[in-house]
């Protein structure tokens, strides 16, 4: 699933594109929205809420639409070749006189009230690169429950939004912590020092596609991440081997990446199938 970043990055390219800009091709391939048509009207913005995008078109309408795990918005020069992946994928279809906006594979594509966005998003926790960020109101909904494992709490967006798998494996790493170590068990001031990296690694990955966590110049530099997508490669801080742990049926919804040698905490229920 896309993290905030790669969110907010996608919003500011559809916004460039479309922002002021008059719709002359206006097509939902989804049958409850197939017969809607908004052509002549002028796109206000496209605005990233969480790992929402909301495109806010004039006369009070609103797109909402998400990516989950692999859905994608690209955008092509008015007449030019669409690429992306093959035609039957195709959710939706935004064109101007200069651009054209095509939704692949998205999950979640529904036309609104833009006065009723918050039947969408208003259950979402502040938002890392929002202007709503807030990061005491962070720290004191990922605390809440104290029972509950720091990797599950930090994917919860309703504490925070923006976190996905990479910034949950990373951000534990950060911590010296395993994703499974209840979040009441961590040390004094780790949970508001682990908010603050967060903003951090998001903000400055908001801009780039290639997203970094390591600090350039230290023994992690070499790779961009610490941990993700690095099973059984050395641990850059410890040298252990990296282990991997999905959901028994492969899913990489809640894929976790960590080091068995330098994270403390429990390691994942074996119920949900083997760690790799």
């Amino acid at each position: 699933m896309p993290e905030g970043d790669t969110v907010w990055r996608t919003a500011k390219r559809l916004d460039t594109a479309l922002a002021g800009q008059v719709l002359t091709r206006f097509d939902l391939r989804v049958p409850r929205f197939a017969t809607a048509d908004l052509t002549g009207r002028r796109v206000r913005e496209v605005v990233p809420r969480g790992k929402h995008l909301l495109t806010r078109i004039e006369g009070g309408v609103t797109l909402h639409s998400h990516l989950r795990m692999d859905g994608a918005w690209r955008v092509f020069p008015a007449g030019g070749r669409w690429s992306g992946g093959p035609g039957h994928q195709i959710r939706a279809v935004l064109g101007t006189d200069a651009h054209t906006a095509v939704g692949y594979r998205l999950p979640v594509l529904e036309l609104l009230s833009t006065g009723d966005e918050q039947r969408v998003v208003g259950h979402l926790g502040p938002d890392l690169l929002g202007p709503d960020w807030d990061p005491g109101t962070a720290v004191a909904a990922l605390l809440a429950d104290r029972a509950r494992p720091l990797g599950e709490a930090l994917l919860d967006q309703r504490n925070l939004a923006g976190i996905g798998n990479v910034y949950k494996s990373e951000l534990a790493f950060l911590a010296g912590v395993t994703p499974w170590l209840p979040v009441g068990d961590l040390p004094e001031g780790v949970m508001a020092r682990l908010v603050a990296t967060a903003h951090r690694l998001l903000d400055a990955n908001k801009d780039t596609p290639e997203r970094r966590t390591t600090a350039p110049g230290s023994r992690a530099a070499a790779s961009r991440l610490h941990v993700y997508g690095r099973e059984g490669r050395p641990c850059p801080r410890c040298g252990t081997p990296v282990r991997r742990h999905a959901r028994e049926d492969g899913t990489e919804e809640r894929v976790s990446y960590w080091c068995p040698g330098c994270q403390s905490g429990p390691g994942p229920d074996p119920s949900a199938g083997p760690a790799t």
